[in-house]
């Protein structure tokens, strides 16, 4: 018997749908209420024609244009007012707080530079080898070697140091608040809104009141590291210990057990994996803001090392420092990791020697090593001849690669700033000039603007495509107007209405109050420039990422080509990122556009992959036997399946790019970023913290719209 014919899509779709799971599928595209979605339309025409009343007079009436600074308060001056009570009435408690914190790590540096540099290199490959084998015990000590190679061992034992001592802080505290909130329904209330906070606010942000409270030095990275920190420990903590199943607790229970024995016995060693997740997570945040905390100065580490050396135009040297952290966040990462799937894995009954003569093993060769030391100095001191000079090589290959391909490089950077990115931020009407575009915006320009506008929207709407007719309305007005010219009304009534469509009242009171606070702190034009780069970076990394991503789900040995650079993106400290762009691109926007999308595509990539691996074999096996092509199988059956897990890579992307907008400042962007990095600067504590309250209102909103549309497809997702 012959295999059916291929089928249209229109076919596909009718014939799958009498699947149970594909039926679902269906269901998703055909649920909505006919009369909200009149509704919904009939608003989204009023806000339209809002923003376009606002746009017509917004050159004669200045309140439109610019919200009345009558209007706005004085936050950043109350919240100095603040910050200066608390030093003038609690300085003594934080010099006592830096005193205590100083002593240990004092001693952790101390003994990391006196202890020889093959002892360390030994334990740490040791801690490789326990962890996840010989392949990564080998990488990190020829890891270790290449420090030592460049000459910046000192500095790495530096941050080695702030991170020893952070981490186990930052783990403690995590577990502490983590425990509360699992066993108090309360505490959690309000443990997460303060999470959300803490992971929201920039980095940057974290250093301004921590320096005016604890004075210059390094205990300033290493408080910030702390707070920056925690949050990952404690979510992981709650859910490691909620998703312990009850069958377990109940045994333990009826083996005469104690709410504490049950806690301590079973479900805490039930949940360790999930707690050591948050081990790793932790550290690799704790390192992220070690390097960052560098900025300042305060200690001789691997960070300032990178720091320094790019503001100096010293490429080479810098990318040395570079490929130092990003070494030194892997070894790290794949360390703590990979204790952390150790625990996931099925163990047995061991003895004594079994649990104990590795580390007496390592003890042995540990003190072997500090005896032959004596006898060869290698081992304790490495030979000032062994230091390779990687240094000249990389600045003639980075000057060779900038000489021959300047053309090529200024045209994609021109190319983008000319033709997207200008017209984003200030609209077609400015954008186009003779020198950007080579002609002059002329009124038939303009009509033909609208005529194509027009055309696109009724081919939209008569194929009911309602929600894509809005939208093409919209970003047409905003690219002709740009969005730093957008009125502030028109935007206000866009949001909001938007997250009432997704979330109903609640999300959208919750939307006009955070842009609301915006407006009233004075920060709505920095915020409007930092929306705009931030939400091209997005979208150019969520296409990029989801791309590849959805290669990758396709091809296995694609998935494993790509594994080791997602790898390295996602533990690379961000501004580590900013070397090889700033090498090739100069400082300014594109640049830093660049930069975001580096950082931000991974999530991207691993959620698409991630979904489109994990849609049911039953809708595949159905649409298969059907007859489906590959590309039918894909784009009709497994991404929109996939779309939520999709979707929650967008949200990690946001995430992502609004956490390196204040990085991107140190190459020359502007706005809120910026306004974070001259408060650190200046020691303007307000300034700088209502430039971070106000980039965690943009992480936090788009956070929320993620969520909300991804509870509404999965509601639609399961009817039927």
């Amino acid at each position: 018997m012959l295999p059916p014919p291929p089928l249209s899509g229109r076919s596909l779709r009718w014939n799958v749908s009498d699947t149970m799971t594909l039926n679902r599928l269906k269901s998703t595209k055909l649920s909505a209420d006919p009369h909200v979605g009149a509704q919904r339309s009939r608003g989204w025409l009023l806000v339209v024609l809002l923003a376009f009343g606002c746009i017509l007079v917004q050159d004669r009436v200045d309140w439109v244009a610019h919200y009345p600074d009558r209007l706005m308060l004085p936050i950043d001056s109350a919240l100095n007012a603040v910050m200066d009570w608390v030093i003038a009435n609690f300085e003594p408690f934080f010099k006592a707080i830096t005193v205590l914190l100083s002593a240990p790590m004092e001693w952790i540096r101390a003994l990391l530079h006196v202890l020889p540099w093959s002892v360390f290199t030994f334990v740490m490959a040791a801690m490789a080898f326990r962890a996840r084998g010989a392949g990564l015990a080998a990488f990190t000590a020829l890891s270790l070697v290449y420090v030592q190679t460049v000459d910046l061992w000192f500095e790495a034992m530096n941050s080695f140091a702030l991170v020893f001592i952070s981490v186990p802080l930052a783990v403690l505290i995590g577990f502490g608040l983590g425990v509360w909130g699992f066993v108090s329904p309360r505490a959690q209330r309000a443990i997460y809104p303060m999470l959300d906070i803490a992971q929201t606010i920039p980095a940057f942000a974290y250093l301004l009141p921590i320096l005016l409270l604890f004075g210059f030095g390094p205990v300033v990275g290493l408080v910030a590291s702390i707070l920056f920190a925690f949050p990952p420990m404690v979510r992981n903590t709650i859910l490691g210990l909620e998703r312990v199943p009850s069958d377990i607790i109940e045994a333990g229970l009826m083996s005469g057990a104690t709410s504490f024995q049950s806690f301590r016995q079973v479900r805490l060693p039930s949940a360790l994996r999930q707690i050591l997740i948050g081990v790793n997570q932790t550290t690799m945040a704790s390192l992220s803001m070690v390097i960052v905390a560098s900025i300042i100065g305060g200690t001789a580490d691997i960070g300032w090392e990178v720091l320094s050396t790019m503001r100096k135009a010293q490429f080479g040297e810098s990318l040395v420092a570079g490929i130092v952290i990003a070494l030194m966040a892997m070894i790290l990462d794949r360390i703590t990791f990979g204790f952390a799937e150790r625990e996931g894995a099925t163990t047995i009954v061991k003895s004594s020697m079994q649990r104990y003569g590795f580390s007496l093993t390592v003890i042995g060769i540990v003190l072997a090593l500090m005896a032959l030391q004596t006898v060869f100095p290698i081992l304790a001191h490495w030979p000032n001849g062994w230091h390779l000079d990687l240094v000249s090589p990389l600045d003639e290959a980075i000057n060779w690669f900038v000489v021959n391909f300047k053309p090529a490089l200024d045209g994609v950077k021109n190319a983008s700033l000319f033709v997207v990115m200008l017209p984003l931020k200030l609209g077609f009407d400015t954008a186009i000039s003779p020198f950007t575009w080579g002609f002059k915006l002329q009124p038939w320009h303009v009509a033909g603007y609208c005529i194509l506008i027009g055309a696109a929207t009724f081919a939209a709407w008569r194929v009911r495509r309602t929600a894509l007719a809005v939208w093409i309305v919209v970003l047409s007005l905003v690219f002709y107007v740009g969005l730093t010219d957008m009125p502030w009304p028109a935007l206000l009534a866009i949001l909001t209405y938007f997250g009432f469509c997704l979330g109903g009242f609640p999300l959208a009171i919750g939307t006009a109050l955070a842009t609301g606070f915006l407006l009233v702190s004075g920060s709505w034009d920095k915020a409007m420039l930092s929306l705009y780069l931030c939400s091209l970076s997005v979208l150019a990394a969520f296409a990029i990422g989801s791309a590849l991503g959805i290669v990758a789900a396709q091809n296995d040995w694609f998935s494993k080509v790509m594994r080791p650079v997602n790898d390295t993106l996602q533990t690379m400290p961000p501004f580590v990122l900013l070397i090889p762009i700033v090498m090739l691109f100069k400082i300014g926007e594109f640049t830093a556009l660049f930069a975001i999308v580096f950082y931000a595509l991974v999530p991207a990539f691993r959620y698409t992959e991630h979904g489109i691996r994990q849609v049911s074999t039953d809708a595949v096996e159905a649409a298969t036997s059907l007859g489906a092509t590959p590309s039918q199988l894909l784009f009709l059956v497994k991404l929109p399946l996939a779309l939520p897990n999709i979707m929650l890579g967008l949200n990690q992307s946001i995430m992502a790019g609004i956490a390196m907008l204040v990085i991107a400042a140190l190459v020359g962007t502007t706005g809120l970023g910026q306004e974070v990095y001259i408060g650190l600067s200046s020691g303007n504590f307000g300034q700088g913290f209502v430039a971070g309250i106000g980039m965690a209102i943009i992480a936090m909103t788009a956070d929320r719209f993620c969520q909300a549309w991804q509870r509404n497809y999965q509601k639609n997702l399961t009817k039927g």
